[in-house]
């Protein structure tokens, strides 16, 4: 199975994040009822009845299909970039407080990241060829740090999971009363990546022969915890425990449970590596583990 094909400008903007010029794209002025999806793989992203003239040139959206899409900052630094939670595709930035509808949100988004299906028509299938899981290995800004420079993957989001509070804070599950684990979720394409790889890395990057604990974080929300979607996912984790449990002193902790429900972290949390690379804790704990790892996985590093 493929994504759709893309042309050269639109991979340009979808794969490459870049932009198109404003006032050019086929939706900016454009509002026919029906819905828009992910040109790359056809998930659906707004309704139109989401779309509104924000006279910025592009088209703009004050509202998403539930799970549709994904934010992370910028690699400048100051927006919020905005991806299709699906294959990972750009589709623009979303900026809030600017008071141009009720809801105060503006996704403004490249018209080529997008196509329209017209409400009398039937939505193409999704397509999907990526695999997700989600990895509690300590904390997690270590964690995506090293897993947003692996070729192949797709997305990196951290949050928390394998607890019982619904919609936690940090401040909740640093507490260590919700059962929560602070976790990376991870989109991967494993005609790229193999899931063995990535349980490789991950192992790499913390201990998990320390219950509860990495160096000085301690509590069940730094445990070491598999969480499987699929049922190959559980057998290859459990296979992959098994065959490196002898390179090890201690006994391996590390538990592969099911996967019931992720929490994004707040915003502040994604990219807190990069975006905070003079904090105490970045410089001499996450820095020299990175600079480790990324020489040993060299390989497996996105250009």
């Amino acid at each position: 199975m493929q994504y759709n094909k893309l042309n050269d400008f639109e991979k340009s903007v979808i794969e490459n994040k870049g932009t198109e010029p404003a006032f050019t794209g086929q939706y900016d002025n454009f509002y026919k009822p029906g819905t828009y999806i992910c040109r790359k793989c056809n998930q659906p992203l707004y309704s139109s009845k989401a779309k509104f003239d924000a006279g910025c040139g592009w088209p703009a959206y004050d509202d998403h299909f539930p799970n549709s899409v994904n934010r992370s900052i910028d690699k400048d630094g100051s927006r919020i970039e905005i991806t299709c939670s699906n294959c990972g595709g750009h589709l623009g930035h979303v900026f809030e407080g600017e008071g141009l509808t009720d809801k105060n949100v503006r996704h403004c988004v490249n018209s080529v990241s997008v196509k329209f299906v017209d409400e009398s028509e039937q939505l193409p299938p999704i397509i999907n060829i990526n695999e997700t899981i989600i990895l509690a290995g300590g904390c997690f800004w270590c964690t995506e740090a090293i897993f947003k420079q692996l070729r192949g993957v797709v997305e990196v989001t951290p949050g928390y999971t394998g607890g019982t509070l619904k919609n936690p804070t940090y401040e909740d599950v640093t507490s260590g009363n919700t059962g929560h684990a602070e976790a990376v979720q991870i989109i991967f394409d494993p005609n790229i990546i193999t899931l063995n790889t990535i349980l490789e890395i991950f192992f790499a990057t913390h201990d998990p022969t320390t219950l509860n604990r990495q160096g000085n974080d301690i509590g069940t929300q730094y445990r070491s915890e598999v969480f499987y979607i699929t049922q190959s996912q559980k057998e290859v984790s459990e296979k992959y425990i098994l065959e490196i449990s002898n390179n090890y002193t201690n006994p391996i902790v590390t538990k592969v449970s099911p996967f019931s429900e992720f929490y994004e972290a707040e915003l502040y949390h994604k990219q807190y590596y990069f975006n905070n690379k003079f904090n105490p804790y970045c410089m001499f704990v996450i820095s020299p583990k990175i600079q480790k790892l990324m020489k040993e996985y060299s390989k497996y590093i996105s250009n």
